[in-house]
């Protein structure tokens, strides 16, 4: 399993849970959240310390989950 694959394992999505939205390790916190935080220059040492349920990697899985859904397909002309 690459490192990214075994990141993304970090993200859940539980009906009923969130509104079945994607959150990290089956916790109520959702990638959404974490990633507007990081927009807002909130810094990961920040985020760690105000979820101490939350690891470094699962901030990284944030962000490769992102990164995976702006994956389009290539246009030619």
């Amino acid at each position: 399993m690459s490192k990214s694959n075994n990141l993304l394992s970090r993200i859940t999505q539980t009906p009923g849970q969130c509104g079945g939205r994607p959150c990290i390790r089956g916790m109520r916190i959702r990638v959404c959240d974490i990633l507007e935080m990081l927009a807002e220059s909130v810094s990961a040492d920040e985020l760690l310390e105000d979820f101490p349920d939350l690891e470094f990697a699962d901030i990284q899985a944030c962000l490769i989950f992102a990164a995976k859904r702006t994956e389009f397909p290539r246009l030619t002309a």
